[in-house]
């Protein structure tokens, strides 16, 4: 979630050139969700990214570490193109509610959620708190304080809300196939957000 909308555009308008980060980064997406992530090879993705191995090793040692990167630039991006309406608790749930979704329906999240190798995923997303998840929570913890000043969002340590926020958030994303039957979309932001504002409201 961001309060911002800063243009990527250079100043004439037009696109910055990529860098050599991301050209291997959006090689590394791509090989993901059309090969999935056990075909996924350094050698491929630096060919697909125009740039030697060595290049590549010398940003990251492996295929994990660049999969972790990945994650950490997609989460942040789908992050920021969800800016809050307002600074009570409905505004807050339905920002979580978005970011949720949209992190749910990313085609590299999505194909990383479907792969055989899901140790990749277990990692980056249970076992450890990545950068990715640190802005997250960085930003959850903004707009609970906020929420608690305006006086809709219940008292307690900011920090320790947003930390159940993202638990609470982050499991539904990462169950959602399994219960897609049960929950269609409507129902499934619905009591997403149910959950949110009962565990948040005063």
């Amino acid at each position: 979630m961001s309060s911002s909308n800063a243009s990527p555009d250079g100043p004439e308008g037009a696109p910055e050139p990529r860098s050599t980060d991301d050209a291997i980064l959006d090689a590394a997406a791509a090989l993901i969700v059309h090969l999935g992530v056990r075909r996924t090879q350094l050698s491929e993705i630096a060919r697909r990214a125009g740039v030697s191995r060595p290049t590549v090793y010398r940003r990251w040692p492996d295929v994990r570490a660049v999969i972790g990167a990945l994650l950490t630039r997609e989460i942040r991006a789908t992050q920021d193109t969800v800016t809050l309406t307002g600074e009570d608790r409905a505004a807050f749930v339905e920002g979580v509610v978005e970011v949720a979704v949209r992190l749910r329906d990313h085609p590299v999240l999505g194909a990383l959620l479907r792969s055989a190798d899901s140790d990749t995923l277990f990692e980056y997303v249970v076992e450890r708190l990545g950068a990715s998840q640190r802005g997250l929570l960085e930003a959850l913890r903004a707009g609970i304080e906020q929420g608690q000043a305006h006086g809709s969002i219940r008292a307690g340590e900011p920090v320790e809300l947003a930390a159940m926020v993202l638990l609470i958030a982050q499991s539904t994303v990462q169950s959602h196939r399994m219960v897609a039957a049960l929950l269609p979309e409507a129902a499934w932001r619905r009591e997403l957000a149910r959950a949110l504002n009962g565990y948040l409201a005063p």
